[in-house]
Formats: C-alpha cells, structure tokens, sequence
C-alpha cells in the first residue's frame, strides 16, 4: 500500500479535493437520506442531467448544506493541522459541535460519545461500545489519509480517531480502510483497482474485521456487476447486527452499519475512480444512508482527481458548499491544504 508520491499527482490537490468532494456528496446525499433506492435512484438521474445543483429542501436547508459527516471530518482535519494527531484536541471539537447545537444530521453513537466527553469521560473511554457498529467513525475518517505518515502510522491514528466515538472494531476497520483508500488517493491518483490492490487494503484491515476484509478481496467480483445487485449482496454478505438501535435491518439500501456502507463506497470509487461524477452518482442513487456513502466515496474519488479534476458542474456546484453560513469552498480547501 504505501508508495511514493507520483509527479503527476499534485498531494495538495489531492487533499483539497478530496473534502471539497466528501462535501459535495454528503450536500447530496444529505437531501434524500433515508429515502428508498427507487426515489434516490431518479433524485441522482436528474441531478447529474443539469447544470443546476438540485433545488429540493430538507427542513430549513438547501443544496451547499453538509451534514455531520463533513463537519467531523472538517475538525478532524483541523486537529490534524500540526502533522500529528492529538486525540484530546479532537475530542474537544466533537464535544463543541454538539454542545454549541451546531452538529447537523447527528448520529446516535456520536451524540451518545459527545454528551460523554461533554460530561467530562476522558477520550479513550468515551466511545459507544459494541455491539454499536454504525459508520460514524469512517464517514470522517479521510483527512487522516492526508498525513505524509508511513501506512503502520496511519492506521494506527485511524483507529486512535474512531475510537473517540465508536469502540466496535467493525467502525474502526471501516475508518481504517477509508483512511487507507484517501491516503493512497491522495499519493498516487487513481487507483489501479487491482486484485493486489484491494489484497493490500484487505490485509490491513483483517486483523480488526476479518469479514470486511474479505468483502474487500471480493470487490474484484463485484465491480463486474449491476451496483442494485451489489447493494444486495453487500447488505447480506455483511451480517447486520439484528436488534440494535439503529435497526440496520429496516433500512431500504444500504444502512448505516459501518461494513455494508464503507464497502458500498469503495464499489462506487473503485468502478469509476477518476470520474467524480459517476462516483457520486452511484453513491447517492443506491438509496438509505446516502450522505454517508457518498461522502465516503467522495473522499476517496476527489483524493483521487484534485480539484483540477472535477467537472465544471462539480466545481460550479462547489461554490455553494457551506455550513450555517460558514465554512465553505475558501476555507474547505485551506483546511485541508494545511495537513501534511
């Protein structure tokens, strides 16, 4: 996995692009989350045939408006500013979101994790625990992949910065293995989506999810067929925990159970990696927890392209990216310029 930066690839284009593309898909995702695959299947359809971002409200926001999936991967790339990561200082951002109200779209096992560190729970024991095995851990996880760090290094911070909120070893994989995909992204540009390719993430990965793992090296398989299929098989291959509070067995599409989500994201990477347009598009139109997915998916594939690599709608539709009226497009791609 780990490989030396290429000259075609700019890394600080790679990281810009990267949350800048993690935000336009969760922006999109974030109108329809929860809606059935037919209706985000037709919502993604007529998206992508205009040049307009779509005009569909949820509650008293619009299109530009990301979700807590970006939100936390915004602060976790702050954290990460100094070149290392300092699980305290990140702690404390999870806990200002939810404590200032400002958290959009939260998840149950993050708000849980933050009236804890709010209360005063120290970081390495305020995480839900298992059987808790949503994908709020890997839906932030991207900015990790842009430290110039070794591969043994980075895992290891990926797994230090799930475990803030998520102490399942199912979330912690899941962030691992985005953190892994952005990281090789961002060094290399499109990835080669070879079945040595996925063994590489599968063998880092395999010793905290061995099921993800192997969901990894079927990946290969599953990018030969329809992604309505792979979505199926995906949901059933990953074994949902029956009876939890997320109720991942009732969702329509994929859920937000942390295997079934980060494998459906890197399906919608790995089958397009360097057209952000069909990633994103895929992303969105599997339906359920498609925020999450394509702001997963959106991290790898801007990673992947830099922002001299998306489209002009893409980068047109980019100039509405906000949160509350802060933190747009400007401060998106400065934010993610100064890791290193």
């Amino acid at each position: 996995m780990t490989t030396p930066f290429s000259h075609a690839h700019d890394p600080h284009d790679g990281r810009a692009g990267s949350l800048v593309t993690q935000a336009l898909g969760d922006t999109l995702g974030f109108l329809v989350e929860g809606y059935p695959p037919e209706d985000c299947a037709a919502y993604a359809s007529k998206a992508f045939s205009g040049d307009d971002p779509p005009r569909i409200p949820r509650g008293p926001f619009g299109f530009g408006q990301y979700s807590d999936d970006t939100q936390l991967a915004r602060e976790l790339a702050l954290s990460l500013a100094a070149g290392r990561f300092v699980p305290e200082d990140f702690s404390k951002r999870v806990a200002a979101l939810f404590a200032d109200g400002i958290i959009v779209g939260r998840g149950q096992a993050t708000e849980a994790a933050a009236r804890r560190l709010i209360a005063g729970v120290p970081w390495d024991r305020a995480g839900e625990p298992p059987p808790s095995a949503g994908n709020g851990a890997a839906m932030r996880a991207g900015p990790v992949g842009f430290l110039s760090v070794s591969e043994a290094e980075m895992i290891r911070i990926a797994d230090d910065s799930a475990r803030v909120t998520h102490l399942d070893m199912r979330s912690r994989a899941a962030a691992v293995l985005v953190a892994l995909v952005v990281g090789d992204a961002v060094r290399r540009g499109p990835a080669a989506c070879s079945p040595a390719w996925f063994e590489g993430l599968a063998r880092a990965v395999e010793a905290q999810d061995s099921l993800l793992a192997n969901g990894v090296r079927k990946m290969p398989e599953w990018l030969g067929r329809d992604p309505v299929t792979v979505c199926d098989e995906v949901t059933r291959w990953s074994k949902p925990p029956v009876g939890s509070a997320h109720r991942f067995e009732d969702w329509r599409g994929i859920s937000p159970f942390a295997t079934p989500s980060v494998l459906y994201a890197l399906f919608a990477y790995s089958r397009a990696p360097a057209d952000p347009e069909e990633v994103l598009r895929v992303a969105v139109a599997v339906g359920g927890d498609v925020d999450t997915v394509a702001a997963m998916a959106g991290a790898m594939v801007g990673a992947a392209v830099g922002l001299s690599g998306l489209t002009p709608r893409l980068s047109r539709w980019a100039e509405h990216l906000n949160d509350q009226g802060a933190y747009g497009f400007d401060e998106l791609v400065a934010i993610a310029r100064a890791v290193e």
